[in-house]
């Protein structure tokens, strides 16, 4: 997802989940008020509501109209219903946690790989799995290894080649039949 697309998602939340500015955008739905009416009508200082319409107009929520002295706020419920259409398109909702995931494999692999070196195999399952879809694409997939090649693949990422062999089996990353490795050509399920 897009970070500026995302950051409007989460100040459009973050605008609706105050109690006092979904008041306001009650009474702004209802006709333009004046910051002191409105004030009046939700029992808070004037100061805070102009806060409050402020964080609004900035969403394109609510609209400023001048009136000789008196400024009048309306809320603009064209502009909400697109935001609400847009910001509740599941799309947008469900992007981020494949880029947070990416970032966090990346991590990962930052803190145990320099290079092509495999510094340490990660005691935890989730971090190592990430390692080991590093590890296995060294392998091609359809593609059948010895033991004595799997080895030879493995052994310039980390000397401890068995343990990792028997890692890429157990998590469905390389099949092992009569003695031959295959990577197989379909992602296994994670579990």
């Amino acid at each position: 997802m897009d970070p500026d697309k995302f950051q409007i998602l989460l100040e459009f939340f973050k605008a609706l989940a105050d109690e006092s500015r979904l008041r306001l955008i009650g009474l702004l739905a209802q006709g333009e008020c004046s910051v002191e009416e409105l004030a009046s009508r939700v029992d808070l200082k004037e100061p805070t509501v102009s806060h409050h319409l402020q964080r609004l107009r900035n969403l394109g929520l609510v609209t400023l109209r001048q009136e000789g002295n008196s400024r009048l706020y309306s809320l603009c419920s064209d502009a909400l219903q697109r935001l609400s259409k847009e910001m509740l398109a599941l799309e947008m909702i469900t992007a981020p946690e494949a880029d947070s995931e990416a970032r966090w494999d990346n991590k990962v692999l930052a803190t145990f790989v320099q290079g092509d070196v495999l510094v340490s195999i990660p005691a935890s399952r989730k971090k190592r799995q990430v390692v080991l879809h590093w590890l296995v694409e060294r392998f091609s997939p359809g593609q059948t290894y010895t033991e004595a090649e799997v080895n030879r693949l493995i052994q310039p990422a980390h000397a401890d080649s068995a343990t990792l062999r028997r890692e890429l089996v157990a998590s469905g990353l390389l099949v092992r039949q009569e003695g031959c490795y295959l990577r197989p050509l379909a992602k296994p399920v994670e579990v």
